[in-house]
């Protein structure tokens, strides 16, 4: 039976779309016209500003595209059925409008993601419905939204039990040479340890793509690489070692999450080429669930081999027993140490993901810029996917916070996950996977 909180929110639908039709009486046609092609990255946009908004962690947000782009993806599927789903099978009621399925679907999901922003959401939803029809009674209009309020609902009750309310046991530092140790200036236990454990979006387990180990602290690569990021990751490294577009660059990758970084290009890039509404969503959905398995395996990896982070390796390197590392117990890095373990890098690897489904579709040599929130005004342009997740891990070691192996590693992983991810999620019912 419906409850009670899905009564009032029928009701609130059909105020909307009452609102919507004063709305609409005041756009153009073209507007109307274009709806179908916009509203997915309308939407996107909006779950980018909800992000912003909430200021919330890299590991939560890539879960939060991962939710919305699924409920998207899944509520315009279960009109069409033209692909496997994502977790909901298609059943949508006879005559429902794509459009207004995918504004249900992202507005059911953002409002159960960030309550507290429901009044913009619901704004956001006028705006869409103005869009998508001038009468009121649109029958087609209101099954589109009730199915896709109907998946958002489903795909928000199947991640409530991914683990990411999991109680774990106190985090217990192993002591030895290489292992992780709290970091200035916190010094508290690595964050987001659930992540680890937590229920895979499209992999069969959380260590499904686990790397090799990190090479032995006794190695020449990690004397080469402990080497590398303490000159030119240092706090107090010259402009001659480090330069100025180099920190810049450091402080860029760090001054928004991947998901708005990638989300918001994928939406520039879907734009540019006039992309159809089927081919965005399974798009934006494909590159989220392939960003969010990025984060569990990341994160299984990291509390796998829970290796310590450059500060606290330059600083005691006089324990690593390699002759070629000099401690320096001074040594602070450009950038503030993320409170969790070293290897691998969590931002190469999402960003290997989130660039590769993009090449997958527009080709790696293409042309684009990215923006961070973060820091306004500043863009990095580039000409090829490629090249931006190569600076992705130049970036991490310029700050300071990673190692150049930890991002090799995590670079080939997001490249595994993005290969399974266009193996096996959104595939056609019918001819070939493309």
């Amino acid at each position: 039976m419906p409850t009670r909180n899905h009564d009032i929110r029928r009701r609130s639908v059909v105020a909307l779309l009452a609102v919507a039709t004063v709305l609409a009486l005041s756009a153009s046609t073209s507007t109307a016209a274009s709806a179908s092609s916009n509203v997915a990255m309308d939407w996107n946009r909006t779950m980018i500003g909800a992000l912003e908004t909430s200021h919330l962690p890299p590991p939560q947000s890539m879960r939060v595209g991962a939710i919305v782009q699924a409920s998207v993806f899944d509520a315009l599927n279960g009109i069409e059925g033209r692909y496997s789903p994502i977790h909901v099978q298609p059943a949508a009621p006879p005559g429902a409008s794509r459009a207004a399925a995918v504004a249900g679907a992202a507005y059911e999901a953002l409002v159960g993601l960030f309550p507290a922003q429901k009044p913009s959401f619901d704004l956001r939803l006028q705006t869409s419905l103005a869009q998508i029809t001038d009468n009121p009674d649109n029958q087609s209009v209101a099954r589109g939204l009730a199915w896709g309020e109907n998946v958002a609902d489903q795909i928000l009750a199947w991640r409530a039990t991914d683990g990411l309310t999991a109680v774990l046991p106190p985090y217990v530092p192993s002591g030895p040479p290489g292992r992780w140790a709290p970091t200035p200036p916190g010094f508290g236990p690595p964050l987001f340890r659930q992540f680890a454990a937590m229920t895979p979006w499209a992999m069969t387990s959380p260590g499904q793509f686990l790397p090799p180990p990190p090479p032995p602290l006794s190695s020449s690569q990690y004397a080469n690489d402990l080497n590398e990021v303490e000159t030119v990751g240092s706090a107090s490294a010259p402009s001659t070692v480090r330069s100025a577009w180099q920190t810049e660059t450091a402080i860029f990758w760090q001054s928004d999450t991947p998901v708005a970084i990638w989300d918001r290009t994928a939406d520039d890039l879907i734009e540019a080429s006039d992309m159809p509404l089927t081919q965005s969503v399974r798009l934006l959905a494909r590159m989220n669930v392939a960003m969010a398995d990025a984060v569990i395996s990341i994160w299984n990896a990291k509390n796998v081999y829970d290796t310590w982070r450059p500060i606290t390796a330059i600083q005691q390197a006089g324990t690593d027993g390699n002759p070629d590392t000099t401690p320096d117990p001074n040594w602070t890095p450009l950038l503030t140490t993320p409170a969790f373990q070293e290897y691998p890098s969590g931002h190469a690897g999402v960003s290997r993901a989130g660039a590769g489904e993009l090449a997958a579709v527009f080709g790696n040599d293409t042309a684009f810029t990215l923006t961070a929130f973060g820091l306004p005004g500043v863009e990095r342009n580039f000409t090829n996917f490629s090249a931006a997740v190569n600076q992705v891990s130049l970036a991490r070691i310029w700050a300071g916070i990673h190692f150049r192996f930890a991002c090799d590693a995590a670079v080939q992983m997001g490249a595994q996950i993005v290969e399974y991810v266009n193996d096996n999620v959104a595939i056609p019912v019918h001819g070939p996977n493309r």
